[in-house]
């Protein structure tokens, strides 16, 4: 399988860039870059490009924090007593301003936005190129992962912080806050040009944006407003996929990019992992490794492990549970290895269960600290599930047909069909059930519950408070650096 490599340095103090030939990426000499004398030349474009993907790598996101912080919150996980301090509150929404988790992950996302900036700040060098330098498609489908990565990390950002400053520019001053509305108008904008512009799976390499990908968020941005139709449509454009046969497929290295993956964020430790514990948010460095196998992992640290909530939410007969947790009898390393009730053990007592969903025991005994499975993180199941709801929901739409969708994921899952006669309540139950455990672990409920406006009610005794958990904190460093964000600035109960 090919992956992008990304080994980045410093430009101008500001960006971090880096630079490829055809086969890899590697590093170039930081004494030679410049904006003036960059973009000459195909490579230095891709290598712009590549330094924007280079943030969703971080620890900030995707290593490490990102898991932790939105499967806490949505009470897929509890937590083992080894459990980092800062990690914790995300279990029972005790998180301030101070967190530097919330810090991290605000900080990397729009580190990635300027990236993006820059390249889109630099069109009118990348489309001075001759044609036989770099060929007019080339140009617009790097321009338009520039589009989508700076809509992708945005799409990030709003349902965490709702309002939030608005760069379409690369700028060293700080922003006030646009309105959340305005956010998304630049995100739907954004995804809109990339789905013009970007390549198809067929034809694109594995790892990078596609058509496909463009129409699949920019239908879940449209959702996220209630934008039925709107998204129906974009989602209808999300042509050439179709469900993995083994569900499990969707959660191992040597199944990725699949028939069902749309978007993966990649990695592949092989290209090296020496700066992983370095990169929390700038996206430089060697750091081809996410830490989930291992922090999750009932083998390795077990700092989290799924809840009875969780657990106790599949049908009896559905596959999609032995193939989402390890329980006392799962088999492991090739089928060579037996859990037993010993292999869930904390200094609490036995848990029912632990994580198989990106874990690595389904091939070795140990997670090994490093982790080359990516995430997919857009999946055909979950555009599917998102038909059904726009569909049961728009204006005049048909439920048999929303049922339809859904009963093409439970069939894989080897669980009853839902009938055809279900009204509009009864399909909304099903697919809050089905989104559940179909997606469990995967970093989507937390926001499903809280845009379906059920939070308070699936989260109640957590510590969860209506008009202020639903939203992270602005982090203190941003409102103690940004003369336009002040503390007063900051969401409700902060």
């Amino acid at each position: 399988m090919r992956k992008i490599k990304y080994i980045v340095v410093v430009l101008l103090g500001i960006l971090t860039i880096n630079s490829c030939n055809d086969n890899d990426l590697e590093l170039t000499n930081p004494n030679q870059l410049s904006p003036e004398t960059f973009f000459k030349s195909e490579a230095q474009v891709q290598s712009a490009v590549n330094a924007a993907y280079a943030n969703l790598q971080t620890r900030g996101l995707y290593a490490r924090h990102i898991f932790f912080a939105l499967d806490n919150m949505a009470q897929e996980n509890k937590g083992n007593p080894q459990l980092e301090g800062n990690k914790k509150p995300f279990l029972n929404f005790s998180f301030d301003a101070s967190s530097d988790i919330i810090q991290f992950y605000w900080e990397t996302c729009f580190l990635g936005i300027s990236k993006a900036n820059f390249v889109l700040d630099n069109e009118d060098k990348i489309q001075a190129l001759s044609t036989s330098v770099l060929t007019q498609e080339k140009k617009n489908k790097f321009l338009a992962e520039a589009h989508f990565l700076r809509a992708y990390y945005y799409f990030l950002l709003v349902p965490r912080f709702g309002d939030l400053p608005l760069y379409t520019k690369q700028t060293i001053v700080g922003a006030p806050r646009s309105p959340k509305a305005e956010i998304y108008k630049l995100i739907e904008a954004d995804f809109d040009f990339a789905s013009k512009n970007l390549l198809s799976k067929n034809v694109e390499d594995k790892g990078r944006a596609t058509k496909e990908a463009a129409f699949a968020y920019l239908g879940k941005a449209l959702l996220y407003q209630k934008k039925y139709d709107e998204a129906l449509a974009a989602f209808n454009k999300v042509t050439g996929f179709s469900l993995e046969a083994n569900f499990y497929n969707n959660f191992m290295d040597e199944t990725e990019h699949g028939p069902e993956s749309i978007f993966e964020i990649e990695y592949d430790e092989k290209l090296g992992v020496a700066d992983k514990w370095g990169s929390d948010t700038a996206g430089d460095g060697v750091a081809e490794s996410t830490l989930r196998g291992q922090e999750y992992g009932n083998l390795g640290w077990y700092n989290v492990y799924p809840s009875d909530n969780i657990l106790d939410e599949y049908e009896p007969g559905d596959k999609r549970f032995g193939e989402t947790f390890y329980v006392p009898g799962s088999k492991y390393n090739n089928g060579a290895n037996t859990m037993t009730a010993a292999n869930f053990s904390s200094s609490e007592g036995l848990r029912r269960a632990g994580w198989k969903k990106y874990q690595n025991y389904y091939k070795r005994t140990d997670e090994n600290l490093d982790s080359s499975i990516n995430f997919k993180v857009m999946r055909y199941s979950d555009v599917l599930l998102m038909m059904a709801e726009c569909e049961s929901m728009r204006a005049g739409g048909v439920q048999a047909t929303a049922i339809g969708y859904i009963n093409q994921v439970r069939f894989r899952a080897n669980v009853p069909l839902l009938p055809l006669t279900l009204t509009k309540a009864q399909v909304f139950t099903a697919l809050v059930h089905e989104r559940k455990v179909e997606l469990a672990g995967e970093q989507v409920r937390f926001d499903d519950i809280i845009r379906w406006g059920i939070a308070s009610t699936e989260l109640a005794g957590t510590g969860f408070k209506a008009g202020r958990s639903e939203l992270w904190p602005i982090p203190n460093r941003e409102t103690s650096s940004n003369p336009n964000i002040k503390p007063s600035d900051n969401n409700p109960g902060y």
